[in-house]
């Protein structure tokens, strides 16, 4: 959800704060690669998981995109 923090534990032992700023669905016949893989100004974080309505097989038809800014 929007306004939601996510923590991402670093190698060197930091850890990076990033802010939820939307959640989107899309069908993964439509996936937006281009928005989100764009190249930043500044780090951002994207999150892909399957989400959505389900095949016949079970397979998820959805991707489900969380985007976030760092803090």
């Amino acid at each position: 959800t929007a306004g939601d923090e996510v923590l991402v534990d670093r190698a060197d032992g930091s850890t990076a704060r990033f802010l939820v700023t939307s959640t989107q669905r899309y069908a993964k016949a439509k996936f937006p690669s281009e928005l989100v893989y764009y190249p930043t100004l500044r780090p951002e974080l994207r999150l892909v998981t399957c989400g959505g309505p389900r095949d016949p097989t079970g397979r998820s038809l959805d991707n489900v995109v969380l985007f976030a800014e760092q803090a």
